[in-house]
């Protein structure tokens, strides 16, 4: 038999207790710092609201272009093409912002209040009948076109639309990212991002669109209303668990810097290709040039390297 070796006063546990020797060494402080899985059902359920609310409106909106609006199916394809687009390409803009000026939580949260605001503009195109046209009706001759006001308010159910997906489509991956530390809950986190973002069009694709067809456009628009609400209120839910970190610029900024200076400068007159001299540089302390050796001189551009 083996004898009972007295553990030393103020060591740790051995690892056959199952104990975590990483979380008993670090500090208190550490350990109450906000972030970690109790972020994650508020950061879901705004992902799951966002997504529903989205493709509850652009899954079915060739349909509604067509039969509430009496757009051309050609046209209607067209503008389902550009806001798809859309929806695609500004959340790099999104990005962009977060990354160098705001940071994410201000954006997402702005931005799931823009998909609110669409998803009711939607709703109040489809309830009031001064915001569509007249039914159409195959004895009554053709088909009453929409006016210029009621596009316009269709279109600003869109561009909120798209305005909602540029802040908060993306950006609340780099948001749930940013809550944890260890690379593998954060490979959980993206895991769980796209399963949210894929269901929640599966379940637009088919219950809302069903709704529309067979019940009223009305109740399937307000359900992606009531599901940007629930995403909105969820995500509001969990600010002061949220870990916020800093600003740390974007590539795209410095992108720009440069085309704007090149745009500014590009009347400068440049010297002729033998006055140029493209390496500037200082004499170290201590160099074999430097007389005193003891202090830092300019030196003067050359065309060498060296």
């Amino acid at each position: 038999m083996e004898a009972n070796v007295p553990q030393e006063e103020g060591a740790l546990p051995r690892q056959g207790l199952g104990v975590d020797h990483e979380s008993l060494q670090q500090p208190q402080s550490d350990q109450r710092r906000k972030g970690g899985w109790i972020t994650f059902p508020f950061l879901g359920a705004a992902m799951m609201g966002l997504g529903v609310a989205t493709s509850g409106v652009l899954s079915n909106l060739v349909v509604y272009l067509i039969k509430e609006y009496h757009v051309p199916s050609v046209d209607a394809a067209q503008i389902s093409n550009i806001v798809a687009g859309c929806l695609s390409l500004a959340p790099v803009a999104g990005a962009v912002v977060a990354d160098a000026f705001f940071g994410c939580y201000p954006i997402v949260a702005i931005s799931m209040a823009f998909s609110v605001l669409s998803s009711v503009v939607f709703t109040l195109t489809a309830s009031l009948r001064g915001l569509r046209p007249a039914p159409c009706h195959l004895s009554a001759g053709p088909c009453e076109p929409a006016s210029a006001g009621q596009m316009a308010a269709l279109y600003a159910g869109v561009f909120l639309m798209c305005v909602s997906a540029a802040g908060s489509r993306f950006n609340q991956a780099t948001m749930g990212a940013d809550q944890f530390d260890s690379a593998a809950d954060r490979d959980v986190l993206f895991n769980w991002f796209f399963v949210f973002l894929y269901a929640s069009s599966v379940l637009a694709s088919t219950v809302i669109v069903y709704v529309q067809d067979t019940v009223s456009w009305t109740l399937g628009f307000g359900i992606s209303a009531a599901a940007s609400v629930v995403g909105l209120v969820a995500l509001l839910l969990g600010t002061r668990y949220y870990r916020r970190s800093a600003v740390r610029g974007s590539p795209f900024t410095g992108l720009a810097r440069v085309a704007v200076a090149a745009a500014r400068k590009w009347k400068v007159n440049v010297p002729t290709s033998g006055e140029l001299k493209f390496y500037h540089g200082q004499r170290r302390r201590g160099d074999g040039d430097d007389k005193a050796g003891n202090s830092d001189t300019d030196l003067a551009p050359s065309d060498s390297f060296r």
